[in-house]
């Protein structure tokens, strides 16, 4: 399998558009984005079998995503990769795919998905626009969580999810020289490997935090309907508490097996955060909230601390939710407390 390797320079980088005022982004990846490699549409047509249906393990807004296998340069042996592949030549596509390669090409951390390469190709009859990442075997929670053809998430596995991916948004956050804030967090977004280490994936709508002491980013308002803040979409201004309060929103999804909106009747829907509220924390009724396929497999106090910082990320005034790193700590709380009850992490 033959590669090109080397950096997308930031020439090239202008040339092909900015996804908005992000060129300290675009200087960090300067620095950073060197192993990346640069694939030919060939060798990827081969890999996936000319793209083919047999091998397609998603489908999401960007586009067709399919398992792939590539023998990388000098080594005998093939790995599996996971190619995802533009289904659209619009501006708005191009951007997303370059956001996901200027950010995953800077990050480095075990709960983000590892980009290998990208795909470029501008020819006349044919615009082309592929990424390649590590592939994830387990698929994502959201399969775990509300497709009943897989087993039941159990506690520690729900503690460690949640953990890992807090761990992932608090180095966006705060890890980095610059801050990244995600925007679409979702259990389609976190992927899992064969181990169930879970790994933020999707970063087309990702932006890069304010500037000059600013105290957000006025944006156009995108993302997943139930779980983008109220404050975001009401206003536009976006910052790191627009990830908390989506944070706070699947930490509910983990404890109930219940969507962030679910169709009840024909153009009927019920949000999640309006069915919680009626078992109160403190309340004997709080256990009818937990997710049925559990059982009795939980403890019911770290359940209320996972609740109770669920609720503080989805405080209405944004200065009131926690940091991420105030959330880690939390999780840490909540691990703590459930393994006093016999349910360790090991």
């Amino acid at each position: 399998m033959r590669c090109i390797f080397g950096f997308i320079r930031k020439k090239k980088i202008r040339e092909m558009g900015s996804p908005g005022p992000t060129g300290h982004l675009s200087d960090l990846y300067e620095l950073k984005a060197g192993n990346l490699r640069a694939f030919d549409l060939a060798d990827l047509r081969h890999a996936t079998n000319d793209f083919s249906r047999l091998l397609k393990i998603g489908e999401g807004g960007f586009g067709a995503v399919y398992k792939a296998f590539l023998r990388p340069a000098g080594e005998s042996r093939r790995i599996t990769v996971a190619v995802k592949r533009l289904n659209s030549t619009s501006l708005q596509g191009h951007k997303q795919w370059l956001t996901e390669v200027l950010c995953l090409g800077v990050v480095d951390h075990p709960n983000l998905v590892k980009l290998i390469g990208y795909c470029a190709v501008d020819g006349h009859d044919d615009i082309q626009r592929l990424l390649v990442y590590e592939f994830m075997p387990n698929k994502s929670l959201e399969e775990h969580l509300f497709n009943i053809a897989f087993p039941a998430l159990s506690w520690e596995r729900r503690l460690k999810i949640a953990r890992g991916v807090a761990e992932g948004l608090r180095y966006l956050h705060e890890g980095l020289e610059v801050q990244v804030i995600y925007r679409d967090f979702k259990p389609s977004n976190i992927l899992l490997d064969k181990d169930f280490n879970p790994k933020l994936s999707d970063f087309g709508l990702a932006r890069q935090g304010p500037l000059d002491g600013r105290s957000h980013v006025t944006t156009a308002i995108v993302g997943t309907r139930g779980y983008a803040a109220p404050d975001y979409i009401r206003s536009g201004h976006l910052t790191v508490k627009s990830d908390v309060w989506s944070f706070g929103v699947v930490l509910y999804e983990i404890l109930t097996g219940r969507r962030a909106m679910e169709k009840k009747r024909e153009k009927s829907e019920q949000k999640l955060l309006d069915w919680v509220k009626k078992f109160p924390l403190e309340s004997s009724k709080f256990r009818a909230i937990m997710d049925p396929r559990l059982g009795d497999q939980f403890p019911i106090s770290g359940a209320r601390l996972i609740a109770t910082l669920a609720n503080s990320c989805l405080s209405k005034n944004p200065r009131d939710r926690p940091s991420m790193c105030e959330v880690v700590e939390a999780l840490d709380q909540a691990i703590l407390v459930s393994a006093e009850d016999g349910y360790s992490l090991r």
